[in-house]
């Protein structure tokens, strides 16, 4: 997710933990983490960020996989879109759509919303790529109409789009002090591993459908 930047505090961590868990790849097939500053690790290593406990649990798994995450620090719905045409190399086979924290801290309406994230999904899925949308919640001092409308944008998109769902990013996370670090918002190492295991199942269940194909081998 993120705190509300202005232009000049923003800042893109993708390419760099990136390198992290790419490393000696072997042109395996890769799984694009799209999200925000959740998704970028910022303010802990990039070795304890989320994307770098999910290739660990893969490798674990002996599923021949590479994750590349594509994380911007204050990133919304509308960066996604504009983000994901340079995401997608032709060795993608899937997309995690992690984003809508940040469009929910700026309190962006919910239909700008439903349209961006529908426009990634339609865009990936028209390249015959696999995805995982994961949720966000809003905070409530937009109020309760807004906060039930922001979690219905997520639901609705899964249910239309018939695409595998975990509603939550952080659940089991958010709000817990000991998981998060000082700014009440971003998980801290431990944090960033309970959302790898809790997106995990989901992302398996991905990779099993995935490990017939020529590209993804165990």
């Amino acid at each position: 997710m993120g705190r509300v930047p202005d232009s000049s505090s923003t800042s893109f961590f993708g390419s760099e933990l990136s390198e992290a868990v790419s490393e000696e790849s072997g042109g395996r097939a890769k799984i694009v983490l799209l999200g925000d500053s959740i998704t970028a690790g910022l303010g802990i290593s990039i070795s304890d960020a989320y994307p770098a406990q999910l290739q660990a649990l893969a490798d674990r798994g002996g599923y021949g996989v590479e994750f590349l995450p594509r994380g911007e620090s204050g990133g919304t719905t509308a960066g996604g879109v504009r983000r994901l045409a340079w995401s997608l190399d032709p060795d993608v086979r899937a997309v995690v759509i992690a984003l809508g924290g940040n469009d929910g801290l700026r309190g962006l309406p919910i239909e700008q919303m439903y349209q961006n994230l529908e426009r990634i999904i339609t865009q990936v899925q028209e390249k015959g790529i696999h995805v995982v949308l994961v949720g966000m919640e809003a905070p409530p001092n937009f109020g309760s109409d807004y906060t039930a409308q922001f979690r219905l944008v997520f639901q609705r998109l899964a249910e239309t789009y018939e695409i595998p769902f975990v509603p939550f990013l952080l659940e089991g996370v958010a709000g817990i002090a000991d998981l998060n670090q000082e700014d009440g918002i971003h998980p801290n190492s431990e944090g960033a591993r309970r959302v790898a295991e809790h997106l995990w199942p989901v992302v398996e269940a991905l990779l099993a459908e995935l490990e017939e194909a020529p590209s993804v081998t165990r």
